[in-house]
């Protein structure tokens, strides 16, 4: 097998709004969900916000800079609803529009593809207030406001996302309530669920309806790798049941126009799934040009044994709420292996699996890895620099079988390394570091790390460097 990636792979890293930006309350943009949370006292590590996050509003041409000394050949941000469209309804704030229109221009004029992402957890609070992402209306505004964002930034980008994650928003922000809004309604989250499938078929057509015919609209799932602990009939059950909850929710309306077969049954003592209309499936079924994965970890269950209670190791953080509706059946277990710092199993094997898994789950559909990589505990040395051999250990695990899932028959067109630099990590304040480039937070200055010059010398020449 060739360690060597094609010419035209894409080289890229990816950010997200609230998680960056700061400038919080500047050029018109008000309160999203996170906000909101994060000021909750209880809710996030030592009571951190996004207020400042690494400022990336008032510094984003330092850091296109950045991006381009470090070879990216593109970059994928998300634009924050509450900053151009602040109530979730109306007219785009020109102001809020403007910031994402300098960075679209900054980045072309660096070479720098631009892939936007529309949503990525910060629902406007005033949407919220009116029901949030279990009202059937919220699919409706995403849709204008995602016609709002084409109009103005599709003659430039080519790249689309409609939503990263959905399962964190509808499972963990209604379910679980590790992240915002913070419910913890069994009910709400699977409503909240096809509300997003239908806000993503909506955006979908919207964006196309605005944009040039010749843009890409695509998707990202952390769709999850499921594993049961044994082949007893018990656990493989066990597994479908959470493969349903976790991946065939979303896919299977997004790619197949329908939900699993079994899923209304496994959660029909928490809803009767009333709110799927006639015409929904129909509308949320639209063609992508790409499907996006985010790939960290897989899960490891069995079917639930009563006499064994504890915690549910999900790692999706500690919540007396389950993000798992209807699935009580199930326990989940701490797959073997060596951790990351947010104590996830590090299994490259499973991205492997990912990729070849929607190969044949959407064949002819070119795939994206639109996040992938590791918390360390990174820290700088006596020097200033900052070494961090555990990431580029992982990140050259994961690119090595991502090569070889491309060797097998897997259309993967890029690959987006999960942070570009250190940042506000949602319920868990600033305390895990994601980045490629460390940012120091009394002085928000910033150091690529040994992993961001690793990763500049891949995308120079598209060949795998030893660790």
């Amino acid at each position: 097998m060739s360690d060597r990636f094609p010419p035209d792979f894409l080289w890229g890293a990816a950010t997200s709004a609230y998680q960056i930006e700061g400038a919080v309350s500047e050029g018109g943009r008000t309160p999203s969900i996170w906000d909101t949370f994060s000021h909750t006292p209880g809710r996030t590590a030592d009571g951190d916000t996004g207020d400042v996050a690494v400022d990336h509003y008032h510094r984003m041409r330092e850091d296109v800079a950045l991006m381009a000394e470090l070879g990216l050949t593109s970059y994928r941000f998300s634009v924050s609803w509450s900053r151009v469209q602040p109530t979730g309804r109306g007219p785009a704030v020109q102001l809020g529009l403007d910031f994402y229109r300098r960075l679209v221009d900054e980045l072309l004029d660096r070479g720098i593809a631009p892939a936007l992402t529309l949503y990525h957890w910060d629902l406007p609070q005033e949407l919220e207030d009116a029901g949030g992402w279990p009202a059937r209306d919220t699919a409706h505004r995403f849709a204008e406001y995602a016609a709002l964002v084409g109009a103005a930034l599709g003659d430039r980008v080519e790249r689309w996302i409609t939503l990263n994650e959905p399962w964190c928003s509808a499972f963990l922000g209604y379910g679980s309530g590790v992240h915002a809004p913070g419910r913890t309604d069994p009910a709400a989250s699977l409503r909240a669920a096809h509300h997003l499938n239908l806000a993503h078929g909506e955006a979908s057509s919207a964006l196309r309806a605005a944009m040039p015919a010749r843009n890409q609209i695509a998707v990202s799932l952390n769709s999850a790798v499921i594993r049961p602990c044994s082949h007893d009939p018990a656990d493989l059950e066990a597994a479908r049941r959470i493969d349903d909850l976790a991946n065939g929710v979303f896919h299977g309306p997004m790619l197949h126009g329908a939900y699993p077969e079994h899923l209304f049954a496994d959660t029909a003592s928490v809803t009767d799934w009333d709110f799927v209309h006639d015409g929904d499936l129909r509308a949320i079924h639209q063609p992508l040009d790409a499907l996006g994965l985010n790939y960290y970890t897989t899960s490891l269950v069995s079917a639930a044994d009563p006499d064994r209670a504890g915690s549910r190791a999900d790692g999706h953080g500690v919540s007396a709420h389950s993000p798992w509706p209807g699935a009580t059946s199930v326990a989940f277990h701490q797959p073997p292996g060596e951790r990351t710092a947010m104590g996830w199993a590090i299994d490259p094997s499973g991205l492997y699996d990912l990729l070849l898994r929607y190969t044949k789950e959407a064949p002819g559909l070119p795939l994206l890895v639109t996040e992938n990589g590791a918390a360390c505990d990174d820290r700088p040395g006596p020097d200033g620099s900052v070494h961090d051999p555990d990431r580029i250990r992982y990140l050259r695990d994961h690119l090595a079988v991502v090569r070889r899932a491309m060797e097998a028959g897997a259309d993967v067109r890029g690959y987006y390394l999960w942070s570009l630099m250190d940042n506000f990590e949602w319920s868990y304040g600033y305390g895990k570091r994601f980045g490629a480039v460390y940012v120091d937070y009394e002085t928000l200055a910033r150091t690529p790390k040994s992993s961001a010059h690793w990763y500049a010398e891949l995308a120079r020449t598209g060949e795998l460097p030893e660790v």
